[in-house]
């Protein structure tokens, strides 16, 4: 998938500032598609230069003027035949932590413990920051009439994939830590 559907999928919530993409990028979109600013705005120079979103400038007093993108018609046909696109290869876990779990064995074991705890402290953070954003998407209401109601239900179906994630990360945190607790006993045990 490419930058610029996870853009055209966040600029479905309407007009945004590249500023405020990024933000919304960090609270909704992060939990299935990473980005850094730069990225981002040079993927939007490429986007209104193709014709798939349109800016207008806004004149600000006292700051710079900013640049709110909406999507054009192109780019709505654009999100359209993303969707429609046949899926590749399921994704692929690339991660270094786990090529790091992987070398434990003949690595430094505790440094590797470090590690987990520091991602299984970064996963603890975004369960709350997604969970204020369910309830903003609820607004109330329960879920099934959400489902019923709601004008998109798909910012809401990838919020609890990001959720799930989240979850299953702490859970393998925790068994990989209590595993890790188990060899460091036994390896003192034998020597």
């Amino acid at each position: 998938m490419a930058l610029r559907n996870a853009v055209m999928a966040a600029l479905l919530e309407g007009e945004a500032s590249g500023y405020d993409l990024a933000k919304a990028f960090d609270a909704t979109v992060a939990n299935f598609w990473m980005s850094t600013p730069q990225q981002l705005y040079r993927e939007l120079d490429r986007m209104e230069a193709e014709g798939l979103v349109a800016a207008r400038v806004v004149e600000q007093k006292r700051r710079p003027d900013k640049r709110l993108f909406s999507l054009t018609e192109a780019g709505r046909k654009a999100v359209h035949a993303h969707t429609a696109e046949p899926l590749g290869k399921p994704a692929v876990i690339r991660d270094e932590l786990l090529v790091k779990a992987q070398c434990l064995d003949a690595g430094d074991m505790e440094a590797v413990r470090t590690a987990v705890t520091e991602r299984m402290e970064w996963a603890t953070a975004k369960p709350a920051r997604y969970e204020r954003h369910r309830q903003r998407l609820l607004d109330g209401r329960s879920e099934e009439a959400y489902f019923a109601e709601a004008e998109r239900i798909g910012p809401y179906l990838t919020l609890l994939r990001g959720m799930s994630f989240e979850r299953e990360n702490l859970q393998w945190g925790d068994m990989a830590l209590r595993r890790l607790e188990q060899r460091t006993a036994a390896l003192r045990a034998d020597g």
